[in-house]
């Protein structure tokens, strides 16, 4: 089974760690890992800013590096939601394009949607000696239906134990590029997360975006929390995160 690790390019940029620890669960589950070297951006940026055109450009580099792959596997619920739900609307009027699009999108998968549904992988390496919380970004469990599967995944951590937050499915206010051009209503929005992180007083929280991670890590210790860990669900498994053993 030839995979294809969408490494995204805000995982590149500003937690590579991420990247390797999908790729190491990816081989723990018997996986041929492919990442290819040319790899940037799905696009999503520009798409969601008006740029069209742009995404489109960035949107068939992707396809055509990643087409060969019998599946495409991506440590971000917000890329990989890009493809599979946007992907066709910006090729909607292109039908040689729209058709590798669809088979693209067809095996397109977030991280571990992919490691319960087509890997089945029974254990994985990682230990957390304490209490999580895990938040459900947005475009993961809307587009793409991801909510169990993290969970599933977390409860095989030796060591780890699960504690639910109120509205663990709210928005975190980050949203691309809304944090940047509405930042007093995204604080507003964050601070609520960061409430219900603290009301719980697990020792971190868990997701499954950088860019979500990166938005509620800035805010808990902008408001003094230097104490609970924010970790992305692949470094927990693949035991990478601060904390694990």
């Amino acid at each position: 089974m030839r995979v294809g690790l969408f490494v995204t390019c805000l995982v590149d940029l500003m937690r590579p760690r991420i990247g390797f620890a999908a790729l190491s669960l990816l081989e723990r589950a018997g996986c041929e890992v492919q990442v290819p070297g040319t790899q940037t951006c799905c696009g999503q940026p520009g798409y969601n800013s008006g740029d069209r055109a742009g995404a489109r450009k960035l949107a068939e580099k992707l396809i055509a590096e990643f087409e060969p792959c019998d599946y495409v596997v991506v440590p971000s619920g917000s890329c990989a939601g890009m493809i599979r739900a946007h992907y066709p609307e910006l090729f909607s009027g292109d039908p040689p394009w729209l058709a590798r699009v669809e088979r693209l999108a067809a095996k397109t998968y977030e991280l571990t949607d992919f490691l319960v549904r087509i890997a089945k992988l029974d254990s994985v390496p990682g230990e957390y000696h304490g209490t999580v919380t895990y938040h459900d970004a947005c475009s993961g469990l809307r587009e793409l239906g991801v909510k169990a599967q993290p969970r599933a995944m977390l409860a095989k951590v030796k060591g780890l134990r699960i504690t639910e937050m109120t509205e663990a499915q709210a928005c975190c206010g980050f949203g691309g590029t809304f944090a940047v051009k509405f930042g007093d209503v995204s604080t507003r929005i964050v601070d609520v997360k960061c409430d219900g992180i603290a009301a719980v007083k697990a020792d971190a929280v868990v997701l499954g975006d950088l860019g979500c991670m990166l938005n509620i890590e800035g805010r808990l210790r902008r408001r003094g929390d230097e104490r609970t860990q924010v970790l992305h669900v692949a470094e927990v498994l693949a035991g990478a995160g601060r904390g694990s053993s």
